[in-house]
């Protein structure tokens, strides 16, 4: 009983706590045991219910109290109290929640889809997660000293990537470690997370495995134009052990749009610098070299992203010319990320799925090639192409750089690119004669973003 007063006089309302009591009288009716936690207010949405439960009055009873509860809920989000007990009697809440949707959403858990049937998703399973961790990553944390932080905020909300509840299982086998510990060789298992939409992943509390004999850097600029020692990368996960037998001449390990990239000296070297002609006959090309695009704007491009698959040598050449770039990248059956960063490139690493991490109106300059091809989705392109120009700077330069399409594809995707309205300073289109295949063809282009109101 003491304990009850002293609950209720550190800010929990008693009809909360009845209606908490209620709901494990409902949960024991259902016989539901599960004390697994809920954190979000629109579980309800997210988690499809067993509409075959039998008992209609008690479902009737459980949504009026989920209906209060998260009323109570909406009331102190939105609540500028700086209360030392309102983290406190949000997180009761929350677990008080949990409980009554695990019993709503007891019963036979739905078929999840795996593998390459990921799109075709049509709900996600009711079970929350087991694994302690997670549980522990997505609570609300309160602010210590129970007034809000200099963000403005009384706690800390942690998230994961929606489609997370869709890789229960993986995401479980990811987050089974020992705090504290070393951390599994699983980096690719975060990866094929990261791709399949559960992104943002959660942190972890182990330390990242590294290579057992890590040696230090070549310097710059030896380090742009040298392949990097083979003893500072974890070659576990890769088909190719070495640096040599990833720039030998065969196509048959990494990502086959990259399968020369880490061929510095006759791949790479000449990119940017010497363009190709596709068609010899021909006196078109989709390639500019980066004298002539920083030309454009004298001196105004100085911090940039390249969206790109590859080695990071874009990057190593703008930064030839005192341009700063940051290449995103992903490691595509190859250490690409390891092979930037020795390279003396700045990687971040991040996928298609991500709203880019920069603020509003920054970047002078966003470059793409063998990444933004005929394979993305018209809506996809669109968000992405949104996003690149929410980051770009009025009078920043977007340059696609020979996307390739089919010739059907083209018109609408040129339409996805003109709906910008930027300024066009390039703009080519050539046939792509690399196959035995009239169907495909590139293009490129150089755009200025406008200042707005056009």
């Amino acid at each position: 009983m003491k304990r009850m007063k002293l609950s209720i006089s550190r800010g929990i309302p008693r009809f909360v706590f009845i209606l908490g009591v209620l709901s494990l009288i409902c949960i024991l009716s259902f016989k539901f045991y599960s004390l697994k936690p809920f954190l979000i207010l629109d579980t309800k949405h997210i988690y499809s219910t067993n509409s075959h439960l039998s008992n209609r009055p008690q479902i009737d009873i459980l949504d009026t109290v989920i209906k209060n509860i998260e009323h109570e809920m909406t009331n102190i989000r939105d609540s500028q109290e700086e209360s030392p007990h309102a983290l406190r009697y949000a997180s009761f809440l929350a677990d008080i929640l949990g409980l009554i949707e695990s019993a709503k959403s007891g019963g036979p858990e739905p078929e999840v889809v795996t593998g390459s049937n990921r799109s075709q998703l049509a709900h996600i399973s009711p079970e929350f997660f087991l694994t302690e961790e997670i549980r522990k990553y997505i609570r609300i944390k309160p602010n210590r000293l129970g007034k809000q932080n200099f963000m403005g905020a009384n706690g800390t909300f942690t998230s994961i990537g929606h489609a997370c509840f869709s890789m229960k299982q993986e995401l479980e086998e990811y987050m089974n470690y020992d705090v504290g510990d070393i951390c599994n060789d699983d980096w690719k298992l975060a990866q094929r997370l990261m791709v399949h939409g559960c992104d943002p992943l959660p942190r972890r509390r182990c330390f990242s495995r590294a290579p057992q004999l890590y040696t230090k850097p070549f310097p710059f600029p030896e380090s742009i134009w040298s392949l990097p020692d083979d003893k500072n990368v974890r070659w576990s996960q890769y088909k190719c052990k070495n640096f040599a037998c990833l720039a030998a001449s065969n196509t048959s390990k990494g990502f086959f749009k990259c399968s020369d990239c880490f061929n510095l000296t006759h791949h790479e070297n000449p990119r940017w610098v010497i363009p190709v002609y596709p068609d010899p006959a021909s006196n078109s090309t989709p390639d500019f070299r980066i004298t002539d695009i920083l030309d454009l704007k004298p001196g105004e491009i100085r911090i940039g992203l390249d969206f790109s698959v590859g080695t990071g040598t874009f990057a190593a050449r703008m930064r030839e010319h005192n341009v700063t770039m940051v290449s995103a990248t992903i490691n595509l059956g190859a250490p690409f990320s390891e092979m930037m960063a020795l390279r003396g490139i700045i990687p971040i690493y991040m996928t298609i799925n991500q709203r880019l991490p920069f603020f509003d109106n920054t970047l002078d300059l966003i470059h793409t090639t063998r990444f933004l091809d005929g394979w993305i989705d018209f809506v996809l392109l669109d968000f992405v192409l949104y996003d690149w120009d929410r980051v770009l700077r009025p009078g920043g330069l977007l340059w696609i750089d020979s996307f390739f399409c089919l010739k059907e594809d083209l018109e609408a995707y040129l339409e996805g690119f003109k709906m910008l309205r930027y300024k066009k300073h390039k703009w080519v289109v050539v046939p792509k004669v690399d196959k035995d295949d009239d169907r495909e063809v590139f293009f490129s282009a150089v755009l200025e973003k406008p200042p707005r109101p056009f």
